[in-house]
């Protein structure tokens, strides 16, 4: 009863599923589709088949990306109640944020590599073959992080689903540590993440130190909205079970981070109109404009509109357990977090560019693409995950002769 038993069982498991099922890993393989195609493009023409020019180098890829690096550090909001205080509602769906945070990771480095140009250009990163200038570059310190937080999440996963599968508890003494070093890590992830844009000293936008607490709060609003909801899917749609309790208090978590978040934003906007300095210049692209320049206005003035109604909805207890509002919120947040960590972070931080130039830069039909078939495969990866992973933790999926229940199973 080894583990090349335990994979083929999971890759047989992958497979089946109703009908249901496999018409969603349709849509998502159509998903990945158009994102050959957009790719396929990008790969023809270059980097200009984007609309990403001189003036912006980065923009909507490094904007997904730095938000997915959110979603992915969230799972320690289901870590540290789980298994610092043993909290058993929260405990029994860890593994499901993990999975999330697994994703996540992947389609962040999917959209580093098409951000690249060419999948070539990776072996420039690459020690060895490539260059990456360690330690002296951010983006060699980013890279080193995310991979080791992927390989710490895939690990414990596996071994929690590979002892249950053989029928038998998780080892707690290898497991536990390693999920605690989790905490961590996740937010060191986006620590890193901050520091790469906060390091550019030629970049005032983003030269700020408030830039990593304000990451990680923002991680925390929208992470765990996509997880509540995805528990409310999981349990309609799956046998697990997932408390109601687990998901109010991720909801109630929520709350402080959103407030956190928001404190944050306020105090930097304030620093940058009430001292006044040339640095304003960048601040006022996003939230006025600069004369006729105000592509990024209507969706700056959005993002927060939804991040403080979210907010409101989610700090009084009635509107935050009525799971039309909660659901309701947890839209409103993500949206507001999305922008905010992409086009409103991103942007703003190059335009004017360092020559005084104003290109209105926005997304071209390639780029809407390319992102669809990411957003796409990390759906499919999480989607085939979970259904591996459901039958494992629910004990219907064992090997043979393994006992069909055990102590702590889908903790």
């Amino acid at each position: 009863m080894g583990f090349g038993e335990f994979l083929q069982g999971a890759g047989r498991q992958v497979v089946t599923g109703g009908k249901a099922y496999k018409a969603w890993v349709a849509v998502l393989v159509a998903m990945i589709g158009i994102g050959l195609v957009g790719y396929s493009r990008q790969w023809n023409q270059g980097l200009l088949a984007t609309n990403m020019r001189d003036q912006v180098t980065w923009a909507f890829y490094i904007g997904n990306f730095t938000f997915l690096v959110g979603v992915a550090a969230a799972a320690v909001l289901l870590v540290v109640p789980a298994y610092v205080y043993h909290w058993k509602p929260i405990k029994e769906v860890v593994v499901l944020g993990e999975l999330l945070a697994i994703s996540a990771l992947i389609m962040c480095m999917m959209f580093i590599l098409v951000d690249m140009g060419r999948p070539d250009r990776l072996t420039h990163i690459m020690p060895g073959p490539g260059s990456p200038n360690w330690p002296q570059s951010m983006l060699s310190w980013d890279a080193m992080v995310l991979n080791i937080y992927l390989i710490l999440n895939l690990v414990v996963v596996v071994h929690i689903l590979y002892r249950a599968y053989r029928g038998r508890d998780y080892a707690k003494a290898f497991v536990v540590p390693l999920v605690l070093f989790s905490i961590p890590a996740a937010v060191g992830i986006h620590t890193v993440t901050a520091f790469l844009y906060a390091g550019m000293a030629a970049r005032p936008y983003w030269n700020a130190g408030i830039l990593a607490p304000k990451f990680i709060a923002s991680a925390f609003c929208s992470g765990p909205a996509v997880m509540i909801i995805l528990f409310q899917i999981l349990r309609k749609t799956t046998a697990i079970e997932i408390k109601d309790e687990a998901i109010w208090k991720v909801a109630e978590l929520m709350a402080y981070a959103m407030f956190f978040n928001l404190f944050l934003l306020g105090a930097e906007i304030f620093k940058e109109y009430y001292s006044h300095t040339e640095h304003l210049l960048y601040t006022q692209y996003l939230w006025q404009g600069i004369g006729n320049n105000r592509a990024l206005v209507p969706y700056a003035w959005f993002s927060l509109t939804c991040s403080v109604a979210a907010f409101l909805i989610f700090v009084v207890k009635k509107t935050r357990m009525n799971w039309k509002t909660l659901n309701l919120g947890c839209v409103l947040i993500f949206s507001g977090v999305y922008i905010e960590k992409g086009m409103g972070l991103v942007i703003p931080g190059m335009t004017p560019d360092t020559l005084g130039e104003i290109y209105e830069y926005r997304p071209s039909a390639v780029e809407w693409m390319v992102a669809i078939g990411v957003f796409g495969l990390g759906a499919l990866v999480f989607t085939t995950l979970v259904n591996v992973a459901v039958p494992i933790m629910m004990g219907t999926l064992r090997a043979k002769g393994a006992p069909v229940e055990i102590p702590g199973a889908g903790h």
